[in-house]
C-alpha cells in the first residue's frame, strides 16, 4: 500500500482548522448614536441647522454625531457619494458620550446623494443619514437665534467636539482637537 506524503500532512493539520467560520463581532447593546445630523455649520458644539436637500450654493457640510458608550473605540464617518465612499474621517471616543463633526466640501456639480455611515472599529455600521444636494433647493437659512459658525469651526475639517487629543489625519481629511476647556455638563434630560 502507497502512503501519499500530502494525505498525511492534511491529516496532521486537520484538527488545528476551525470547524465553523469565525463569527463577525457582535455590538454591545449600550452602543448608540443618540443623535446625528448633516449641517451648514457648528457652534458651541452642537450643529446649527439640519440640512435635508441643500443646494450648490452651499459648499461646506458637516456631519455631527452624538455618541453613547463607546468609549475607547474608534468611530468613523465613512462619506459616500452616489454610493461611492469618498471620504472616511476615523475617531477616538474619549468618554461615554462623545459629540464629533466632520466636514466635506462639496463642488457644485456634485448633486446627488450624500450620506455618512457612523461605523465602529469592527467595520459594524452604527448608523446611516443621508442627504440631497441639488439645483434650485432652496439656501438654507439658520434657525432663528443661530448664527452661522465661527470662523475657527468652518476651517476644521474633522473636528472633535469633546476631548483634549488629536486624532490622526486621514489623507485628504484633517482632524484635530475642539476648543480648549472641559466638555459642557451633560444634564439627565433626552435630547
Amino acid at each position: 500500500m502507497r502512503t501519499w506524503p500530502w494525505l498525511a500532512i492534511a491529516t496532521l493539520l486537520l484538527p488545528s482548522l476551525p470547524l465553523r467560520a469565525q463569527e463577525p463581532p457582535v455590538p454591545d447593546s449600550r452602543w448608540e448614536v443618540a443623535r446625528a445630523q448633516f449641517t451648514s455649520g457648528i457652534k458651541d458644539r452642537e450643529p446649527v441647522d439640519r440640512l435635508l436637500v441643500a443646494s450648490p450654493l452651499v459648499h461646506e457640510v458637516y456631519f455631527f454625531t452624538d455618541l453613547r458608550h463607546l468609549e475607547g473605540r474608534t468611530v468613523t464617518h465613512r462619506w459616500k457619494y452616489e454610493g461611492k465612499v469618498v471620504s472616511q474621517v476615523p475617531f477616538k471616543v474619549g468618554g461615554p458620550r462623545w459629540r464629533v463633526n466632520s466636514r466635506k466640501d462639496i463642488e457644485p456639480d456634485q448633486v446627488g446623494e450624500w450620506s455618512v455611515t457612523v461605523v465602529d472599529q469592527s467595520g459594524w455600521p452604527l448608523y446611516t443619514e443621508l442627504f440631497r444636494y441639488e439645483n434650485g433647493a432652496p439656501v438654507l437659512q439658520p434657525s432663528e437665534g443661530e448664527q452661522q459658525a465661527t470662523g475657527s469651526d468652518k476651517g476644521q475639517q474633522g473636528q472633535v467636539i469633546e476631548g483634549s487629543s488629536p486624532v490622526p489625519s486621514v489623507p485628504g481629511e484633517e482632524t484635530s482637537p475642539a476648543a480648549a476647556g472641559s466638555p459642557a455638563p451633560l444634564s439627565g434630560a433626552s435630547e
